[in-house]
This record gives structure tokens, C-alpha cells and sequence, in this order.
């Protein structure tokens, strides 16, 4: 019995151990298939969702992906422009501000080395011309009749550095490689970023403005408004046309006066805001800004008066009545613009150019202007106006009157005169 027992028991044990091997092995074979299953499974729905995302990201314009030999290619030219300025910017005026803000005179005679190299190159200087011009032209030409091809135009920064912006079109859509050269601490030229979009419209006006609007972040991704609108100058203005810009429209403005902005002659100047206007006359006569702190209960009645007699044909006892006047103290009140007294607007941030100019029979000129916009709203008219000058042999100057032309007026915001009585 003892032995019979022990061989049941030896018989159970073999066969349990059987069993267990047996289980043993096919979870080594059938198992290890079902974890490369699950990887292969995995890895699918990864590659799946990254193609998903590039192919929204696609869609959406913005943060494309940059070829390679487009990135080097990008900084390689950025840090070859650079490289033929480089003796000009380290001998520039950069000032004390930790912030590098050259002069006019020195970006444009950063331009000009950058023209010699046979590039389109424009720069943030107001009313300066495109060097190198018709490769631009040529190229925008060509794609309103649908050819593909591609332009490079290298843009001037105040801080010294250079914008590269590679377009490119394919007959169908436009795209913008956007590289940027900036200086390090120890004068050596690197780079800031590389990006590629799709433009998702633009124009070419007949006055040679090339307008175009960036795809960008749009609500609800972002909860601002991005402003992917751009305004590049591609036709060259006349000499003419650029010193009278600078000379006569380019102090005012369309923001803080309503000299440009309404219409008045020298029979009805009653709605113009002299108050407003003082600080913009006093800096195109002084060549610098108007500081309020010299005057904390406001100005003093005969410097106030004998400015805007000088550029407007209005008399004392006008501007009195027509200003905001403290006849206690024999001042006029001033105001700094603010979000107190303005609301700003796209139109306000205008630059105002003269586009032709009229002598007539009288002696007086008239200057036909338009209001180049370059937010949002990317015009590079949003208001046609015929302003009326005199030139005195002296080289000084008065206006004459202002008028909108083609209901105009009718589009632009009411004017907020900054101090009321």
C-alpha cells in the first residue's frame, strides 16, 4: 500500500510537472507575439497621429516644417550680408540703451553695401526705396500670371540686423521663408529663427506696394489677434515725391491732429484741434520732441500762438477762440495722448506719402497724399487727400487747407480731439 501509494504520488507529481512545462512554453511562444502586436499596434497609432498633426499643421499654414538645406541655405546667405557690413556696424553710434538703435544714415549706408551685392534690400527707414528693385517687380509680375519661381529680399533692421524673406510660388499658393541675422555681444553675426508659412493672400498695387497676409494663430488656439499683415515697398518713390513726404506730411500723421484728416481751408479752420496739433508742428520746427514738463500749467500763450502762426495762416485772436484757452493764466492746455483721450485705431498708424505734386497758378502747390496702412488692414490708400501748401523763398512753409477725396472720409474713424472745453 505504502508503495503503491508512492507511485500514485510520483505519477501526480510527473504529470503536474508536465503541465506546468507545457503552460510554461506556450505562454513563451504565444506570448511574445501578442507584446510585438501591441508595439506594432502602438507604434501605427503613433505614426498615424504624427502625420494627422503635420497634416493639420499643413492646413493651418503656419510653423511648417523647414528643409534642411533651405535652413542652411538661410543662415548662410544672412550671415554672408552681415559679413560685408560688419566693419560699418561695429564703428557705429549703438547708443547706451541696452537695446542697439542705429541712425537713418547709418541703415541706409548699411543699404547701400547691401545693393552692391546685386540683392533686393529694403530697409525700416520711412520713405526709403527697395535697392535692387526689379528682381522684386520682375518676380510679382510673373506670378499675377501664374508662373511659379521664387525672389530673396533682404530687409535692414535698427538694431543692425538683417531679415531674409525667401518667396516662393508654385502657380498656385505663395510661401515665405523668414530667416533673421542678429549681432551677439561680441559682434558676430548668428541667427534668431527660421520659419516657414504659407501666405494665405496678397496683391500687387499699381503704385508698387506688395501686400500680403501671413497664416497665423487665430482664435480659439490663441485668445489675441495676431496681425499677419505686411506691407513691402517694391516701386521707388521719386526724390521729389520722398523729400516733400519727409518735409511736409510725415511730422503730422493721421494720429493726435486732424491736420490730414479733415477737411478745412483757410475759410473754415474752426474744427481743427490746435491744441492737438502743437506738439507735431513744434517737433517738425525743432527737430525734436516737445517736453510738457517745462510747462505744467500749460503753454504760454505767444509761444503757442506764434508756432501755429507760422505753419497755419490763422490769427491770435482765432487760435483763442478756436482753442482749448485758460485766459486766468494765459496758457493753452496740452494733453498727452493717451487711452484717455484716444482710442487707437489701424488708420492712426498710417504713413501719410506724397504721391504727386501740382503747381498752380497762384503759387501754391498741391500735394496729392495717401495714407499707407500696413496693420491688418494692409492699404496702401486708405484715404486719397489733396493738401495745399505755400512755399516762401526762405524754405519755410504754411498749410493751406486739406481735402478727402472720394468720400473718404466717410471710412476712416470720427476724429477724438484730445482736449475739450
Amino acid at each position: 500500500m505504502v508503495l503503491k501509494k508512492k507511485s500514485i504520488l510520483l505519477i501526480m507529481a510527473f504529470l503536474i510537472g508536465c503541465f506546468v512545462c507545457a503552460c510554461e512554453k506556450e505562454d513563451s511562444i504565444t506570448g511574445e507575439p501578442l507584446v510585438e502586436d501591441t508595439e506594432e499596434a502602438s507604434s501605427t497609432e503613433e505614426t498615424k497621429s504624427a502625420e494627422e498633426e503635420a497634416a493639420e499643421q499643413w492646413a493651418k499654414g503656419y510653423g511648417l516644417p523647414v528643409d534642411e538645406n533651405e535652413s542652411k541655405e538661410a543662415e548662410a546667405d544672412c550671415k554672408k550680408m552681415m559679413g560685408l557690413y560688419s566693419d560699418i556696424y561695429e564703428h557705429a553710434d549703438k547708443g547706451k540703451a541696452s537695446n542697439v538703435v542705429l541712425s537713418d544714415e547709418t541703415i541706409l549706408e548699411i543699404q547701400n553695401i547691401v545693393i552692391e551685392s546685386g540683392c533686393p534690400v529694403t530697409t525700416a527707414v520711412k520713405y526709403a526705396n527697395m535697392g535692387n528693385f526689379e528682381a522684386v517687380d520682375g518676380f510679382l509680375t510673373e506670378c499675377m500670371e501664374g508662373k511659379s519661381g521664387f525672389v530673396i529680399i533682404y530687409d535692414v533692421n535698427y538694431d543692425g540686423g538683417i531679415g531674409r524673406l525667401k518667396f516662393i510660388y508654385d502657380g498656385t499658393d505663395m510661401y515665405v521663408v523668414s530667416a533673421r541675422g542678429i549681432w551677439n555681444d561680441d559682434n558676430k553675426p548668428g541667427i534668431s529663427y527660421i520659419s516657414y508659412t504659407r501666405i494665405k493672400e496678397w496683391k500687387y498695387t499699381d503704385k508698387g506696394w506688395f501686400g500680403y497676409e501671413l497664416c497665423v494663430p487665430e482664435p480659439p488656439e490663441v485668445s489675441e489677434i495676431v496681425d499677419g499683415s505686411c506691407l513691402i515697398r517694391v516701386k521707388p518713390m521719386t526724390e521729389e515725391q520722398r523729400e516733400t513726404s519727409e518735409r511736409c506730411v510725415r511730422g503730422l500723421g493721421y494720429q493726435g491732429n486732424n491736420l490730414l484728416c479733415s477737411n478745412w481751408d483757410t475759410d473754415h479752420m474752426d474744427e481743427l484741434d490746435y491744441n492737438g496739433m502743437y506738439e507735431y508742428l513744434y517737433r517738425m520746427k525743432y527737430q525734436e520732441k516737445f517736453n510738457s514738463e517745462d510747462f505744467p500749467n500749460g503753454i504760454p500763450k505767444e509761444e503757442f500762438e506764434s508756432l501755429i502762426m507760422e505753419y497755419l495762416p490763422v490769427t491770435e485772436e482765432q487760435i483763442r477762440e478756436y482753442a482749448v484757452f485758460d485766459e486766468e493764466n494765459q496758457t493753452y492746455l496740452w494733453a498727452r495722448l493717451g487711452c484717455g483721450n484716444y482710442a487707437p485705431t489701424f488708420f492712426g498708424t498710417s504713413l501719410p506719402e506724397v504721391v504727386d505734386i501740382k503747381e498752380n497758378e497762384d503759387g501754391t502747390i498741391t500735394l496729392t497724399v495717401e495714407a499707407v496702412c500696413d496693420m491688418v488692414i494692409c492699404d496702401d490708400a486708405v484715404i486719397t487727400h489733396e493738401l495745399t501748401v505755400r512755399f516762401a523763398e526762405d524754405g519755410s512753409f504754411q498749410y493751406l487747407g486739406n481735402e478727402i477725396l472720394n468720400d473718404g472720409i466717410m471710412h476712416i474713424p470720427d476724429y477724438q480731439y484730445r482736449i475739450k472745453d
